[in-house]
């Protein structure tokens, strides 16, 4: 007799569908092993076959932290393309190279955690380098086109499963795990939820990560927002990952719950549905679930739930279908493909601010001197891959103009540091593996990767060592050696020149000199201990700091005023270290640049009146173009940064991007970094009343365009535009055309204008394109707080096509037929205490643990209320309000006197005891009501009656 071959169970079967498969999978798993599911690190079940899995692979612009790979620009880069098709090819690229990598490393993952959503609210965020945009409109179209080339194009099967960060509201590094940002609905729906929304409902996100930071005074890991807005957006099952580290906050440091037990039950409950904590370990987060199962604080049914969401992403990128999944034999790495498109986005994500009588693009015989901190550098950030070609902007200078055209300066300052006894710090000679990279390896956790100790520790001499000293602002030094290597400090506490970069989750480069007697103290900023020369090396140490005097030999102004002054350019290279004052775990705290480089450009251009500017940095700056004929920026460019930026100052390229968001002139302008309202602060280019430095959308280009011909229709909910353009220039360059509208005579505040679409073209010279945009006629809602619900407002609204938010070319005004406004129901329903209109020091906080939002004075102190046209009927009598806490509420109309007191004297048991108060009240008619609370009072609610 022969053997049978057992039948093949139903989860391992390619023609069922998947959700019956799951189904199948589910009932044949344990409980137990469904439990252990649920930690990022999910163990492979070996009696069914199945492997192992993890959530989480970083991939803002290529892959990171796995070693070697592609290096695309940042992604506010990105961003500033304003290409989607371009960003959706770089998806792509990045999700083959993914593949490619993981078959042979199987570390490497395919649950993507990119692209990041979050919108740039405010430029002193220390992540702006991960956004797209401060606009909802265009974050979510660069977001759609970058997760689109993550997913790949299979009906079925997908190349990775893309995961947005960070849900939701999240912009300050400034007490990140323990922040509430408060959110106004209106805010709430056109603003931060919008880039989210419209990303997801196109179809190729597999889920989202909730940030670190509360909002609304509830932690994002158990916010409501999940299951009332994320998964009502598709019908796909999407997968929630947790932050890392963030499940043990809800207790550790926000301690919103008493227990881990009930705060992974919470997080559970409200839809995360895998835990990132506790590295590679689930064995507490398993313990936890356990735990909360006893209790009775969760079902099966429950886990049932979370590990059917993470099984649905497996069965989609192929893991039970081997023999039918089409990116399996995925090949494609550093391609010569790949090389031509970082190149590509790098050479689109060039913005042209400024050029003065047509300074750009240089001709060919032009004698450049190229200076500046960043002028030989090609930075990567802590979401980078390491790179495998490296370009500069001298080096791209060196190739496209030749060697002896071009001079260099760096500007860095020479010292020397010279002890009391007479000698100098003295770094000896390198190793034979000097030349091995940070991270070069890979590692699925690169917070972890220590510093180098196979480099002899500095010691002290009589002729000591030349250092490189650069101050990137308020202090912030790093020291690096003749031969590139910067000074850092190991785990043993000794001071070695070891790094090929600044870097590492805590930054061990960075130094601060501090005045002490007649010299310099030398303190180590990462473990904040001062450098101590002893007789086995230097170090740092708690004591025995040693005195350095400070010898300068030569100073950076005077090499950049040397070579600025022979040549007939200057280019100066400014901008940021991505790892240096304005990272993850960092914000910044002004928007100038550093003294140190503010001093090189300002010598540059004494020596020399045609100096050009070219930022490179993950961030605005606030920067004095008066004197300046040319400016550029671009975002940190990845692997081929110097050749694009040369190549666009030649003219080979004539530059196209456009600002993903406003750069303002002063710190003056900027609102306090943890102020979310953006209507109530005035925030971003949709309600900044002043006159930024460079607007939303802006770029110059080598060409000229005109705009004509415009037309608009209405038709079945959607706005048709029409328009040319026409390239009027010399040569052929790119033109983003974009949309606007603005409310003509809006009932409340609406943006000062609000871009609806945009298109990249490119034209030849003399070429003319017509252009026509589809717009949905939902597009011009807003969130009616008095109702609840979006709500598109009769009226007339601006149509405005341009070149940027500021540089209209086209206009013309059109009646919409929508609704028209219509007083409040108060009197009919009440006021929902979070649904006002205007506020003022009022703060948003949760209602109850799960649910719902109050109000509550900012600081303990006092804030206003106003709810504008509520409708009180044919008359009241009376007013009640719900409250806990203790403290006053007062009510008026109309700006008037108080006509109602309500005092909260016995303090509720807790912040979520309501009680209800009630106050006589005689009034009539529709009224603006104005509510004043005084105190440590919670308002929820407020009825009228009689």
């Amino acid at each position: 007799m022969t053997a049978q071959t057992p039948p093949t169970p139903p989860f391992r079967d390619p023609h069922l569908p998947f959700a019956k498969r799951i189904d199948d999978l589910l009932a044949r798993l344990t409980l137990d092993e469904k439990v252990s599911f649920l930690h990022q690190f999910a163990p492979a079940v070996e009696r069914l076959g199945i492997a192992a899995f993890r959530t989480g692979q970083e991939a803002l612009h290529g892959v990171a932290w796995m070693g070697p790979a592609t290096v695309f620009p940042q992604a506010v880069g990105l961003g500033a393309t304003w290409n989607t098709e371009l960003v959706r090819r770089v998806g792509e690229a990045v999700s083959k190279e993914i593949r490619a990598m993981r078959a042979r490393d199987d570390r490497v993952g395919l649950n993507v955690w990119a692209p990041t959503v979050n919108l740039l609210r405010h430029p002193l965020w220390g992540r702006n380098e991960e956004g797209y945009s401060e606009d909802p409109k265009l974050t979510s179209a660069i977001a759609t086109a970058y997760t689109r080339g993550l997913r790949g194009g299979h009906p079925v099967y997908w190349r990775t499963a893309p995961v947005l960060k960070h849900w939701l509201a999240h912009n300050n590094e400034t007490d990140r795990a323990t922040s509430s940002s408060s959110v106004r609905p209106r805010v709430l729906h056109e603003y931060d939820l919008r880039a989210f929304r419209e990303t997801v409902q196109a179809g190729a996100v597999a889920g989202v990560m909730p940030a670190y930071n509360l909002v609304n005074g509830r932690p994002n890991h158990v916010s409501p927002y999940l299951r009332e807005q994320l998964r009502t957006w598709t019908e796909e099952d999407l997968l929630v990952c947790s932050d890392a580290g963030a499940p043990s906050n809800l207790v550790d440091h926000e301690h919103y719950f008493d227990t881990h037990e009930e705060a992974t039950a919470a997080a559970l409950l409200a839809g995360v549905d895998s835990f990132t904590d506790h590295g590679t370990d689930g064995s507490q987060i398993v313990a936890r679930v356990k735990g909360a199962l006893e209790r009775g604080l969760l079902t099966e049914a429950d886990i049932d739930t979370a590990v059917r969401r993470q099984l649905s992403v497996r069965f989609r990128l192929g893991e039970f279908d081997p023999h039918y999944d089409p990116h399996l034999s995925t090949a494609e790495f550093d391609t010569p493909a790949h090389r031509a498109l970082a190149q590509e986005a790098a050479e689109q994500a060039v913005v042209l601010l400024k050029n003065d009588d047509d300074l750009l693009p240089l001709a060919p015989d032009t004698r450049i001197a190229v200076v500046g901190l960043l002028a030989d550098e090609c930075k990567l950030d802590w979401y980078s891959g390491t790179l495998i070609h490296r370009s500069t902007p001298l080096e791209g200078l060196y190739e496209r103009f030749g060697t002896e055209r071009v001079e260099f300066a760096e500007g860095v300052d020479r010292v020397r540091l010279k002890l009391a006894d007479g000698t100098f710090l003295h770094v000896p000679p390198a190793p034979e593996a000097a030349d091995e990279v940070r991270g070069a390896e890979g590692a699925l956790d690169p917070a972890l990767l220590a510093g180098r100790t196979d480099f002899t520790p500095l010691t002290a001499d009589a002729a000591g060592t030349e250092f490189a000293l650069v101050d990137w602002g308020e202090g912030v030094l790093t020291l690096r050696a003749p031969d590139g290597r910067y000074l850092s400090v190991a785990d043993d506490g000794f001071v070695r020149a070891a790094a090929d970069q600044p870097g590492g989750w805590v930054v061990q480069e960075t130094f601060r000199l501090e005045p002490h007697e007649n010299g310099h103290l030398l303190r180590h900023l990462g473990t904040g201990r001062h450098v101590s020369v002893a007789a086995d090396g230097v170090r740092v140490a708690a004591e025995n700091a040693s005195l350095f005097e400070l010898i300068i030999v030569e100073r950076g102004t005077d090499a950049v005023a040397r070579v600025a002054a022979a040549a007939d350019v200057v280019l100066v290279v400014a901008g940021n270290d991505p790892h240096i004052n304005g990272r993850e775990t960092e914000d910044r705290t002004t928007l100038a640049l550093p003294p140190q480089q503010e001093r090189l450009l300002r010598a540059a251009r004494t020596a020399n009146r045609r100096t050009v500017l070219a930022l490179v940095s993950a961030y605005p700056y606030a920067v004095d173009p008066a004197g300046l004929p040319a400016v550029l920026w671009t975002a940190h460019g990845g692997q081929a940064a110097g050749t694009a930026l040369a190549r666009v100052l030649a003219g080979d390229v004539s530059p196209a991007g456009r600002l993903p968001q406003t750069w303002y002139a002063s710190d003056a302008d900027l609102p306090d970094l943890l102020d979310y309202d953006i209507l109530g602060a005035r925030q971003t280019y949709l309600y900044f009343e002043g006159t930024p430095l460079f607007p939303f959308g802006h770029g110059l280009s080598y060409a000229s365009f005109s705009y004509a011909d415009l037309t608009t229709e209405v038709t079945d909910e959607t706005l048709r535009v029409t328009f040319t353009v026409a390239n009027t220039g010399d040569v052929t360059a790119d033109e983003v055309a974009q949309l606007y509208t603005r409310a003509v005579e809006p009932s409340s505040i609406r943006p000062r204008r609000e871009l609806l679409t945009h298109r990249r073209l490119t034209l030849t010279p003399g070429e003319r394109a017509e252009v026509t945009f589809e717009v949905p006629l939902s597009a011009f809602e807003f969130w009616d707080v008095a109702h609840g619900r979006r709500r598109l407002e009769h009226g007339p609204y601006d149509v405005l096509v341009g070149a940027s938010s500021e540089d209209v070319r086209l206009r013309t005004t059109l009646v919409l037929d929508g609704e028209q406004a219509t007083p409040r129901p108060a009197a009919e329903r009440g006021l929902e205490a979070a649904d006002f209109d205007e506020q003022s020091n009022i703060a948003i906080v949760d209602r109850t643990r799960t649910e719902g939002d109050a109000v509550t004075p900012q600081g303990d102190g006092s804030g206003e209320l106003v709810y504008q046209d509520c409708d009180l009927g044919r008359g009241v009598t009376e007013v009640t309000a719900r409250v806990s806490g203790t403290g006053t509420l007062e009510l008026a109309l109309d700006g008037g006197p108080s006509l109602a007191e309500l005092k909260l004297t016995d303090p509720t048991p807790d912040a979520y005891t309501y009680t209800s108060l009630t106050a006589p009240l005689a009034t009539e008619g529709v009224h603006d009501v104005h509510l004043r609370l005084r105190g440590r009072l919670r308002l929820a609610h407020v009825d009228f009656s009689g």
